[in-house]
């Protein structure tokens, strides 16, 4: 198999975890974003990138969303459930330039852990919970309900088998 690297950015561990379930079926590299800059990237036949989702945003995506790879794969994990989840703004926000744009993005469901959250994050969350219970019931997206029920809990929605679309179609053009 050609040279992977997959690249994460992860504040609480699971989109870690998906990297490096990636990286070893895939034998690749794995690379902490904050460990590495674009100019470490040029040596890879494709990129996979990896980052939490965050007040609307993808952790550390600027590593990635402003040059041109190969072959750029990008997931994200995020605690709302991909099924019902519309990431189309996220995206754009990601790479607002056209020129560069990953050949596939996937989306994977996270968790959260509350009492293992930062003062920031945790302060953050009882925001974002209060201004959802502000909505009626049709104006709540996905992601807010998410926020509602699991509010102040540790859940867990990490999947291995999730990763078996992206796992084929890396195979596939690498083959």
């Amino acid at each position: 198999m050609n040279n992977i690297a997959v690249i994460y950015q992860s504040h609480y561990g699971t989109t870690q975890k998906y990297a490096e379930w990636i990286a070893q079926a895939l034998d690749a590299d794995l690379l902490n974003r904050k460990k590495v800059s674009v100019s470490d990237l040029s040596q890879y036949d494709m990129i996979i990138y990896g980052g939490g989702l965050y007040a609307g945003g993808l952790l550390g995506i600027d590593l990635v969303s402003k040059s041109k790879f190969k072959h750029l794969v990008v997931f994200t994990v995020g605690l709302a459930d991909p099924k019902l989840m519309d990431y189309a703004e996220i995206m754009a926000k990601a790479f607002q330039n056209q020129a560069y744009q990953p050949d596939q993005v996937y989306h994977f469901r996270g968790g959260i852990d509350y009492p293992k959250l930062s003062f920031l994050h945790r302060s953050l969350m009882t925001l974002l919970k209060k201004t959802v219970e502000k909505k009626s019931d049709s104006e709540i997206s996905a992601e807010g309900k998410a926020i509602l029920e699991t509010y102040g809990q540790k859940v867990d929605f990490i999947d291995k088998e999730v990763l078996i679309p992206l796992l084929t179609y890396v195979k596939e053009i690498l083959a």
